[in-house]
């Protein structure tokens, strides 16, 4: 604390040469005659730790200052300290709603300000400290999540894939084309952890039709086409955004754009946006991947097909997103190899 910066704002210099000398000793201070002044100190780095501020300041008074600190998230978080001669009880209640940790009265007392100086810089330290600490944690426990979501992912897979890198692939895919919509930060992240789980239904088919290595004929494909079915009845049930869009993926990234999809023949729009993403990134991570059943085509190849298809299975403006994204989903490809 002893290294901390106080900018003192007072339209008075001799306040601010009272304030600097009980200050001066302990802490590095900085100084502003004006409101406008004491804005461009504490936007500029480094910010400083504490404000002492003034209220009745020509132009700008103390409230408007402390308003439009409170209001900008890189000041934000400066404790204010207004150091005035207004005593009233509105004053000091108005000043606290606007965002103040305290209030000291002019004339002031030098072990007052000195011990309530002390006191805020040590809670904002503490502050600082317990929001790094939740955001850390916040941190390990979205990770952990993830981690968890591609577990069962890959544990769908790993029939049919045994490597099960295909979820991580497609997840990233699937989020490089959402990237590049007019869609919220927050739904980008939700396809992003919910996509792995998109063919968790495979679990509930039999090993000899998911590791068949020819065609599947007749009752065997309508079986493998319930695996939809079966990833959204296990999805089911759960009032979570996450599971909410899963189980939506789940159930529709084998619809297509023509209507010829399955389970329930949607079309065009009425496909889910997040279904019509992972549709592609699926196919695409697919086509390239070896399976029981083929082998991994060439990316042109790949590219080829989903072009030709295109109208017909894939959403058209996704397919251009798509191309858009190739060079960034190749180095997901070749980083995601295993």
């Amino acid at each position: 604390m002893h290294n901390a910066v106080i900018l003192v704002v007072d339209d008075n210099p001799e306040n601010i040469n009272l304030l600097s000398a009980v200050l001066r000793h302990d802490y590095k201070v900085k100084a502003a005659t004006s409101g406008a002044r004491a804005l461009e100190i504490a936007a500029r780095h480094p910010r400083p730790d504490m404000i002492l501020l003034d209220v009745m300041m020509p132009e700008m008074d103390g409230y408007e200052v402390c308003e439009r600190l409170k209001g900008e998230p890189t000041t934000a978080y400066i404790p204010v300290i207004f150091v005035t001669a207004k005593i009233a009880v509105e004053d000091e209640t108005r000043g606290l709603e606007l965002g103040a940790v305290d209030y000291i009265t002019k004339p002031i007392n030098p072990s007052l300000v000195k011990a309530r100086v002390r006191t805020h810089l040590a809670l904002s330290d503490q502050n600082r400290e317990l929001a790094r600490q939740v955001a850390q944690k916040t941190e390990e426990l979205t990770l952990t999540r993830l981690k968890v979501i591609q577990t069962l992912g890959r544990a769908a897979e790993y029939k049919d894939n045994e490597t099960g890198m295909h979820v991580i692939r497609m997840s990233h895919y699937s989020r490089l084309i959402a990237q590049q919509l007019d869609v919220s930060e927050e739904w980008i992240e939700l396809l992003f952890n919910a996509s792995p789980m998109h063919d968790i239904g495979k679990i509930g088919i039999v090993d000899a039709i998911l590791k068949k290595p020819g065609r599947l004929e007749g009752e065997e494909w309508l079986e493998m086409k319930r695996h939809s079915e079966y990833g959204a009845d296990i999805l089911s049930g759960h009032d979570s955004e996450l599971l909410n869009m899963a189980r939506e993926i789940a159930l529709a990234h084998h619809e297509k754009w023509d209507g010829t999809g399955y389970p329930k023949g949607l079309k065009g729009q009425q496909i889910p946006l997040s279904a019509r993403i992972v549709a592609i990134a699926d196919v695409f991570d697919a086509l390239t991947s070896e399976r029981p059943y083929k082998p991994a085509w060439s990316v042109e190849e790949s590219v080829a097909f989903i072009d030709s298809h295109s109208g017909v299975h894939f959403d058209p403006e996704l397919v251009e997103i798509f191309h858009q994204c190739l060079p960034k989903m190749l180095e997901i490809r070749a980083q995601f190899s295993g």
